[in-house]
């Protein structure tokens, strides 16, 4: 397992290659493109239906995405953090950086596109408010939302917490790194062990908290009930590439790629199963604001069991078919953190003119989707000609 580019846009960079696998920054794009489906499809859902078309396969999507990408994105941001913090003998500098990739963009995106986009929601509830009141509002009465950036000051955190950790002790995280060890020829041991410890993580806070309870003071928020499964994801990621990662679960000569259709085919299973609590939440428990204990149990296991099995079955593809040569997702790479950063309130926007448009749910998401991804891309380029926002961007 080598890369030589960041991870979700230099949040972690491994050393200098001998030979580049393409693989996990295919992943990494690859991902980027599915949180912009996710936010083109949301307003035509039935869940969501913020606009009066809608359409169920949507439905679909969103559960399906929902469910493990923002994990898979903590994961891949902690492969490389050891061998990160390996080349940075000052704990120092690798704070900065981080602060600098990390903690800089969330500010600058908190006063700036967050409240761009989420005007656009606030003229649908009154066309005549101006921006300004809008934005005075927002930072300083509330609520103000941080939308899918978030995810920025969350794995600033993870990473500040992984540096202590290996300033501690590089060893930390031995036992993670011997367990991916093992499953470079048994990865059916490695995935279990993984959902072990995200279930164990996941379940209770879900019982607890429920799963709509966020922790939120300003911008600063995460869901309550998946900030230790995305605490998990981050350190078992970090714990594959503490030490010979090529050795491990994720390694090119390893057993998991050939494991990929298993694991889609297996994927299956409790994503069926959501939906067959979903069912039983909306049509046998009358869809109360307060589930059993039994619900939250199920569903809790089968939102872990899913997690983990489309993530190592989506790692499994790109180790089997996309490790080398020429790919569509490749233009992509080097804009995607900046796409990532910006694509909100393009999204937003766009949903916003198309609210009266009489045509399908489908082809409303399809303009979106495409005019999105375009508007976002040509900003991060142009946004990565201003002077020193390449370091960021």
């Amino acid at each position: 397992m080598t890369a030589n580019t960041p991870i979700t846009g230099g949040m972690g960079a491994a050393a200098a290659p001998h030979a580049r696998d393409l693989s996990l920054d295919r992943t990494r794009t690859f991902l980027t493109i599915l949180v912009l489906i996710h936010h083109s499809v949301i307003p035509y859902t039935h869940f969501g239906h913020t606009d009066p078309k809608s359409w169920l396969g949507f439905d679909c999507i969103v559960l399906a995405t929902d469910s493990f990408f923002m994990a898979m994105f903590f994961m891949l941001s902690g492969l490389f953090l050891w061998p990160s913090l390996e080349h940075r003998p000052v704990l120092g500098t690798f704070a900065r950086d981080r602060l600098l990739r990390l903690g800089l963009p969330f500010i600058i995106a908190a006063v700036t596109i967050i409240p761009i986009a989420y005007y656009a929601l606030a003229l649908q509830q009154e066309p005549g408010m101006r921006f300004d009141q809008f934005w005075w509002n927002m930072v300083t009465v509330g609520p103000w939302p941080s939308g899918p950036l978030w995810f920025l000051w969350v794995l600033l955190i993870f990473s500040l917490l992984g540096g202590l950790a290996y300033r501690i002790s590089p060893h930390a995280l031995d036992p993670l790194n011997r367990l991916s060890e093992i499953g470079y020829q048994r990865p059916w041991v490695f995935i279990v062990a993984t959902f072990v410890i995200t279930a164990v993580l996941y379940v209770p806070l879900r019982v607890y908290y429920t799963p709509n309870h966020w922790f939120a003071d300003g911008p600063f928020a995460v869901q309550a009930s998946r900030v230790l499964l995305y605490t998990a994801y981050f350190f078992i990621g970090a714990g594959i590439g503490a030490a010979h990662p090529e050795k491990g679960v994720l390694g090119a000569g390893g057993r998991l790629a050939s494991e990929w259709w298993l694991l889609a085919l297996l994927a299956l299973v409790p994503y069926l199963a959501m939906w067959g609590f979903i069912i039983v939440k909306r049509e046998v428990l009358g869809n109360p604001d307060d589930l059993p204990m039994w619900y939250e149990i199920g569903y809790g296991l089968a939102f872990a069991a899913f997690s983990i099995t489309v993530i190592f079955a989506i790692l499994a593809f790109f180790l089997r078919f996309k490790r080398s040569g020429w790919s569509i997702l490749d233009p992509l790479q080097h804009d995607a953190y900046g796409i990532f950063l910006v694509h909100y309130a393009w999204m937003l926007w766009l949903q916003y003119w198309l609210f009266k448009a009489d045509m399908p749910a489908i082809a409303k998401a399809a303009i979106v989707f495409v005019m999105g991804l375009l508007l976002s891309w040509g900003t991060t380029v142009a946004l990565r000609r201003v002077p020193y926002a390449y370091k960021v961007l």
